[in-house]
């Protein structure tokens, strides 16, 4: 079985096991976290949630948010869908016999949901290489170890992001997620090195019709504003499986500029924690 070395370890976060979980408690505990260690206890159903994909001390507060709401499920499968920054391989690439290797131990790929969700939809092809460099799903995995003992993952990678795309994707990911015990992971920061309060207006621009799950609002006030969100496809096609399985709203759990965690305003990226139930 082929193994995913981690590819941003020691720079996104940290690549020693001792301070990794450390810093990951203190995400979860920050002031900009949700303040609590998971597991929660909730019996609100979340088919999938959107999460950020910076360096820890950056997002991963953000991030904890999405990570704590969903600790109470005990899901099988963890679909994680983020975009290819290095546009290496395949336009829509995922990954079969492998597991990921992280710095708190190794989590298998579902090779039996990677060759239905291929069969499912041609434009999703089995691509190892797709994966190699990319960072969008890799630091999603250290948080779920720390929230959950036991799962896989069915990883997908966007290089092509377009609507057309995004919708037959999340109809291909609502068909696997309808099958397992399954949560949905859209993985995308939002916007891009601008000011901290254009940053924000921007994104609270766009973050309105993903709460209303309306898919084609969100491709027009993303075009039409020019919001530099790296992985807009993976939160449609979140947006588009949710709504099939059964999800009727989005929740905004936190929202928050690198420059208002770090107070250097200038040049920010923008990262928002959505649950959809």
């Amino acid at each position: 079985m082929h193994i995913r070395t981690p590819a941003v370890a020691g720079m996104f976060y940290s690549g020693e096991k001792k301070e990794l979980k450390k810093s990951i408690k203190e995400c979860f505990l920050h002031k900009f976290g949700p303040g609590k260690i998971p597991p929660i206890k909730t019996n609100k159903e979340i088919f999938g949630v959107i999460c950020p994909h910076a360096g820890y001390m950056y997002s991963g507060p953000i991030a904890c948010h999405s990570f704590y709401a969903i600790s109470s499920e005990i899901p099988e499968l963890l679909i994680i869908v983020g975009p290819n920054h290095w546009g290496i391989g395949s336009s829509v690439a995922t990954m079969k016999d492998c597991k990921w290797r992280t710095p708190l131990g190794e989590i298998e790929v579902d090779s039996e949901a990677v060759e239905e969700i291929s069969s499912l939809s041609e434009i999703i092809q089995i691509d190892n290489l797709s994966h190699l460099r990319e960072h969008s799903i890799e630091v999603q995995i250290p948080i779920l170890q720390e929230v959950y003992s036991n799962f896989k993952i069915l990883p997908i990678s966007l290089i092509n992001q377009n609507k057309e795309i995004s919708e037959e994707l999340g109809q291909a990911m609502a068909k696997i997620a309808g099958k397992k015990n399954a949560i949905i992971i859209g993985s995308s920061d939002f916007t891009h090195y601008e000011q901290n309060e254009f940053a924000h207006e921007q994104d609270m621009a766009l973050i309105e019709p993903i709460l209303k799950l309306d898919v084609r609002k969100f491709y027009d006030v993303l075009e039409e504003r020019n919001v530099s969100a790296c992985g807009y496809g993976a939160i449609a096609s979140t947006m588009i499986a949710c709504k099939e399985l059964g999800a009727t709203k989005g929740e905004l759990l936190k929202y928050a500029t690198s420059g208002d965690i770090t107070g250097d305003i200038n040049s920010v990226v923008g990262y928002g924690s959505i649950v959809f139930t």
